[in-house]
Formats: C-alpha cells, structure tokens, sequence
C-alpha cells in the first residue's frame, strides 16, 4: 500500500514539484505534482503548466501506430467544443442528441445492408469505441446461445468463442471478463489471420459465436468473411445449431462500403448477426465512438435492456458505461451530413493511394518484404530480410527508434502467437497524411537505413585496420 507521500511509483512526494514555472511573472512557489495544492493557480498559470508539460508527448500528425482520427475540420471541432456538455444518456434533458444517435444507427444499418421490412428491423447503439460494442455483442451472442440451450434443457455452463490469434486484446477481456472460453485459431508463418477449415473444426453446440475480422490490426488484411459465412451454413444445417458470425468491423466497416461495395462481408450473409464499428477510426472523428449493429431486434435479448426513469422519462439504455460526452456522436453525425457517400469515399481511395506509394517505395528499398495486402486497409506493414538483419546487424525496433528522432511514431512489434517470429513496422495511413507527408516519411526511413548500414560498415573497416596485415607462416 501506498502511503500519503508517495506516488504511484513509489516516489517520495515531499519534494516532487513541477519546477518554478514563469516565476518572475505569476508565481514565487513551486507548483505541486502529486498533492493538489491548498490555492488554486491562476487560469493562464495552470493552463501554461498542463500545456508545456504536453509538449513531451509526440505529434499526433506522426503518430502513425493509431488507427485513431487525429484531425477534424474547423466546423466539426466547433460543433464538438459547443456541446461537451452534454451527457449522452440524458435522453429527457437531450431528446435530439438521442435522436441524432438514431439516425446514425439508421444510416449505419443501411451502410451495412441490413435487411428491412419483414426481413428485418435492425437495432443499435452508440458506445466509447469498438471495445464496448464488441462487449455488447459478446454479451447478446452469450445470452442468445445460452437461452436456446435452456429451451432444449441442455446445460449452458461452457460458453465458448471462436476467432483468430489475431484478434485485438478486447477479444481476450470479454472472454475472461464474461466467463467465456476463447478458442483461438493458431496463425502460421504464411498465414496472418482465421484459417476458415481450422475455425470450423473448433465450432460445437457451446459455441456462442465466430469472430471474423474485417481489418487486422496486425497487417491491416481482411478475413475471409463471406467464406466463414458459408462454412457456418453448412455446419449449422448439419448439426441444427444457429451459431451466427460476428463482424469486428472496427477499422474497416467505415472503409470497404467506399472502396468495395461489391464484398460481401455484412448483413448480405445469413449468419451476420452483428457487426460493430469505430466511429473515431476511418469514420473519421476524434476519439471515443464506436457503433454496435444487430441485424434484427431478435438477436438483442430483452432482458440485456434496462429501463430507468431517475433522469426523467422511460430511458431504454443498453451500455457498459452510463454517463459519457455526447459531441463525439454529433462529429459522427457531422460527418455523414457534410461527407456523404461521395465523401466519405474520396478519402478512402486517397488513403488507399497513398497506401499504394508507400509500400511501392519501400518495396523499392530492396529491404523488406511486404505483409500487408493492396486493396485491404490503407495500411503498410512490412519486415526485414532475413539476410539485411544479418549482414548489417540492426533490426525493426531499431528503424523505429530511428525514425522518432525525426518525430515519428512507427510501432515495431511482433506477429501475434504461432508467427510472433516476425517483427514488423506498420504504418497506418489516416486522413492527416497527405502524399508530400508520406514522401517525407519514406525519405526519412532511408536515411534511417542507410545510418545503421554505413554504420556498420565503419565498424567493420575500423575492426580491419584494428587487426591489421595478416601474414602466413612459411614452412
């Protein structure tokens, strides 16, 4: 336990002070770090110390690990900075935020094909981004499955989940928060995301669902959605189960409408139920939206809905969270209004462009090999040669540190189990990156490389002299 004086790090808090900051002109004391002092600061001393401070952290317009928005036009941050104050959940006090809300849902439901008419009334929900959707519709796949066990008097105390290695880590906390067992399918060196043959041999009449991912986060490719689909078909007429195919839609439900109408990944398969998506990634605004879609109101259960009234009115409400900022839903809705389809489609083929001039360039290095695919997510993942590593010494997580000295912010990491052999670079392309910014990044990963080869290749002439003249012995 921590006491009173010391911080989270186990720091004595006796001294820890921000430094005397504009001293000679607002303040004679230190500023306090740990403990909330006894006065307050005055405003433009307190916003000086919090906005110098944030000086430290990186450039968000470098920053090429998020697959988060990091711009927004003037309009929508006006919009967003007027109604901050807005809570999400006050239905009765904010009836149109509500509103605004539904409609995204209609447009999203449409976006994605959802059946209508007797074929269909789909329902859904804004969240804070696609981690609570996909507990949301773990939830509503985990009840659906376990009332069907019920109504067969079958046991329902081993709920299991099948999805790839490859699946994002909100995947694993909704396993283990919900009791759920995950089933993973294993990678291979050769192959980065769910092998549908190998998912199917791990379905059985306890699986409460199967996870298809329409974007890495590892390399940006898409799952083979549709061929899930079908193989599901097959399996549940055979064994009369009704296991559905979820849709974690999060980087690419706001890219392939625009890019690829014609894949069918969405409600146009049977056995998509769900699909969830994140507004504040290529739906473009600012961190933290996502959506959650149900293809037909039958596959939310009821009794996962709660009902209060202590704001005001009957308030429907199904979320982990209860209280959150409404402008985030407002910039989604923003967006729809001022981008449209046209819009929204412009960006992301100028994305995928810019995709393409990267990976051409790095390709061009003779360096690296390529593990993202053209034509999937506007994303560039690429590995060293096997050869480069060991002629010259240096490795990913070397280009990376590298390339901050420059200001950017490129994750080295390693694939996910059974291929985490293979350490990468990923660039993710988002609206801020224009074609002279990607340029310049390509420029800058050169002259990284050329650093670490030069460099060993003075080494190795200093190590030469250092030996100098070898001679042989005569006999």
């Amino acid at each position: 336990m921590l006491s009173h004086k010391q911080d989270l790090r186990g720091t004595d808090l006796s001294s820890a002070h921000h430094a005397l900051t504009y001293g000679s002109r607002y303040t004679r004391e230190p500023v306090p770090k740990y403990v909330m002092p006894v006065q307050g600061l005055p405003a433009e001393v307190a916003y000086r110390v919090i906005h110098d401070e944030l000086n430290l952290d990186g450039n968000p317009s470098l920053n090429l690990a998020t697959f988060v928005t990091t711009w927004m036009d003037d309009h929508a941050g006006r919009l967003m900075a007027e109604t901050l104050s807005k809570n999400y959940i006050d239905q009765d006090e904010y009836p149109q935020t509500t509103e605004i809300q539904n409609y995204c849902v209609n447009m999203l439901a449409r976006l994605f094909n959802a059946p209508e008419g007797e074929g269909g009334e789909a329902v859904g929900t804004g969240t804070v981004g696609s981690s609570e959707a996909i507990h949301l519709a773990g939830l509503a796949m985990k009840w659906r499955w376990r009332k069907r066990r019920e109504v067969l008097k079958m046991d329902a105390g081993k709920p299991n989940l099948v999805m790839g290695a490859n699946v994002q880590v909100v995947w694993e906390k909704f396993a283990r928060y919900f009791e759920v067992e995950p089933r993973y399918v294993k990678l291979t060196k050769d192959r980065y995301v769910i092998g549908v043959e190998e998912a199917m041999a791990m379905v059985d009449e306890n699986t409460i669902g199967v996870v298809g991912i329409l974007g890495s986060t590892y390399t940006g490719e898409y799952e083979p959605i549709e061929a899930l689909n079908d193989a599901l078909e097959e399996l549940n007429v055979k064994k009369g189960w009704e296991v559905p195919l979820h849709v974690d839609a999060a980087s690419g439900g706001f890219v392939v409408p625009f890019t690829q109408p014609q894949l069918r990944w969405d409600f146009r398969l049977k056995w998509v139920k769900s699909i969830n998506v994140s507004g504040h990634k290529y739906g473009l605004v600012y961190p933290g939206v996502g959506w959650v879609v149900w293809r037909d109101k039958a596959e939310l259960p009821e009794d996962l809905v709660f009902h209060v009234n202590y704001l005001g009115g009957d308030q429907p409400t199904f979320n982990l969270n209860f209280s959150k900022g409404a402008s985030q839903v407002l910039g989604q809705y923003y967006n729809f209004l001022f981008l449209g389809m046209d819009g929204y489609r412009a960006v992301m083929t100028s994305l995928h462009g810019i995709a393409e001039r990267i990976t051409s360039a790095v390709e061009g290095m003779g360096r690296f090999w390529m593990l993202s695919k053209l034509g999937h997510l506007p994303v560039v993942a690429f590995a060293l040669n096997d050869d480069v590593m060991k002629k010259y010494g240096y490795t990913v997580f070397d280009l990376s540190e590298k390339l901050r000295e420059r200001g950017w912010i490129v994750p080295a990491y390693t694939m996910a189990p059974d291929a985490e052999g293979i350490a990468l670079l990923r660039v993710v392309v988002r609206e801020s990156m224009s074609r002279d910014m990607a340029d310049l990044f390509v420029a800058d990963l050169q002259r990284a490389v050329e650093h670490f080869e030069h460099e060993k290749s003075q080494h190795s002439k200093q190590e030469e002299k250092r030996k100098g003249p070898q001679t042989r012995g005569v006999c």
